[in-house]
This record gives C-alpha cells, sequence and structure tokens, in this order.
C-alpha cells in the first residue's frame, strides 16, 4: 500500500461520503421541493464528508495499538501513515470542514462544533466507556441528518429528528456489535465494551435491543404522513434486515458472525437513507 492509498484507506471515504449524504438527505426531509440553494448543501455535504474524515483518522490514530492486534494491516499498524502524518492529515480536514461550515451560516458552524466536541468527548474520555462511547459515536452519526435541515431551511423538522434517532438507534447496536468483533484487543487495553465486561452473548443482547427499537420506530414517520409511499418498500428492506441480522446475531454471537453482521447492517442503514430520502421527494406526489 502506498503512502496517498494508506491516507485515503484512513479515511474510509464510503463512511464520509454516506455522511456527506446523510446531510443531503436532512437537507431534503426538512424542504424536499428542490428549491434549495445547492451552494450550501454541496457545502453541508463537504463538510460531513471532511469531519467524518477526521474522525475516522484520529479514531485510528488512538486505536493503533489496539489494532495492532484486532486489525494490524490497517495503515497505521503497518507503517504506511505514520501516527504524526495522521495528525496532521485529521487537522487539515478539520480546518477544511469548518470553512465549509462557516460558509452556510453561523448556525451552522455552531452545529459542525458540537459536533466536532462530541467526537472529542468521544475519543478523550468516552472511547473505553462501554455503552457511552458507543452513544457518543451514534450521536456523532444521528448530527449530519440535524446538520443537513440546518443548512436547508435553519431549524429541525419532526421528521428529520425521528430519523436521526433512528440512525442513533441501529448505529448504537452496530456499536455493541463491533465490540464483539474487538473484545481481543479492547480486553488488552482496558475498553470497557458490553462484550468485554459481560460477553459477547450479552452483548448480542443489547445490539439486538437496539436494532429492534429503531425497527419499531420507523412506522411513526409514515403514521404522522411525514414521508409518501416510495418510503413503504425501501424501509421494509431495512427493518426486515435488522430484524434477520437480529435473529442470527442473537443465535450466533461469535466474533465472525458480530464481524459480517456490522457490515451488514451498514448497508441496510444506507437502504434507510434512501427509504427516507424517497420518502420526502414522493410526498405530495402520490
Amino acid at each position: 500500500m502506498n503512502k496517498l492509498g494508506g491516507f485515503i484507506k484512513l479515511m474510509r471515504p464510503i463512511n464520509c461520503a454516506m455522511m456527506g449524504f446523510a446531510v443531503f438527505v436532512g437537507a431534503l426531509l426538512a424542504h424536499p421541493q428542490f428549491d434549495l440553494n445547492w451552494f450550501n448543501i454541496l457545502y453541508g455535504f463537504l463538510t460531513g464528508f471532511t469531519f467524518c474524515a477526521a474522525s475516522m483518522v484520529i479514531n485510528d490514530y488512538y486505536d493503533r495499538k489496539i489494532d495492532a492486534i484486532n486489525e494490524p494491516k490497517r495503515p497505521i499498524p503497518n507503517g504506511t501513515v505514520k501516527p504524526k502524518e495522521a495528525l496532521v492529515f485529521m487537522t487539515g480536514l478539520i480546518i477544511v470542514g469548518f470553512v465549509f461550515a462557516f460558509l452556510v451560516s453561523l448556525i451552522c458552524f455552531v452545529v459542525a462544533t458540537i459536533s466536532l466536541v462530541i467526537t472529542a468527548s468521544y475519543l478523550t474520555v468516552g472511547k473505553r466507556s462501554g455503552l457511552m462511547g458507543n452513544f457518543l459515536v451514534s450521536a456523532c452519526v444521528a448530527i449530519p441528518f440535524i446538520y443537513g435541515s440546518v443548512t436547508a431551511v435553519g431549524t429541525v423538522g419532526l421528521n428529520v429528528m425521528l430519523f436521526a434517532t433512528m440512525a442513533f438507534l441501529s448505529n448504537t447496536g452496530r456499536e455493541v456489535t463491533k465490540g464483539i468483533v474487538d473484545v481481543k484487543g479492547d480486553k488488552a487495553e482496558g475498553v470497557k465494551t458490553i462484550a468485554v465486561r459481560f460477553g459477547e452473548r450479552v452483548a448480542a443482547a443489547v445490539a439486538v435491543g437496539f436494532f429492534m427499537f429503531a425497527v419499531v420506530l420507523t412506522p411513526v414517520t409514515w403514521y404522522l404522513g411525514l414521508v409518501g409511499i416510495l418510503f413503504v418498500p425501501l424501509v421494509l428492506i431495512t427493518d426486515v434486515g435488522l430484524v434477520v441480522c437480529s435473529v442470527f446475531l442473537f443465535l450466533n454471537s461469535s466474533r465472525e458472525r458480530a464481524r459480517k453482521i456490522k457490515n451488514i447492517v451498514l448497508l441496510l442503514f444506507l437502504v434507510g437513507l434512501l427509504a427516507y430520502l424517497f420518502g420526502a421527494l414522493s410526498l405530495g406526489f402520490f
């Protein structure tokens, strides 16, 4: 792996694109008429992308010892990117993200700052705290939708808040599942995940609980008339997928199964994003 490839891998571009896309979805959920300030939406997308990239980089920086056990092929443990280089890269990404936020509005700058504070809290205090750390990560996943709404209309609508809540819940389940995958390295570094403290079986049950809570909330958006008919088939894919994943994880909470489940849940989350996007766009057309 060359240096450039190492930096790109550190960023996890797919995750970053999803965060940027989440800003876009939040904007359309808040104002689905398409008469938006598209420069602001672009700046919002780039803010979400760069901030997510920065969080991924700093996460790998702090996790470099754990990753040497759990994920030795990642760029920092395998020596492709030096730790100091990762810090410089992260700083540059944060500066670029703040510039884009400021170009939209002062309120967006404030929301971006809050997002960065939550990320910093996770890395400095919450990372080794187990479930509280999972909550902080999930808050970072939910904020882009709120940021997108603020970018578009300056406020946060009920449908955006509902989806942000479901994103928070499903991602918390994924983070708990990830703790099963990383239990060996986490135990060595004193990270108090649910899997480390109570075992993989209990962690699987907790993850399933968060997944099911997210699934139960999805009909509320439809019941309140906040989305159109195109929401239904896509959200069913997400909900059924989460239920199936939950069953398989509960029946087999091994590290290998948990790794597969956390990857599938990421894809289901993308389908859920599309469900809300098309649901917002179809509102009033059908």
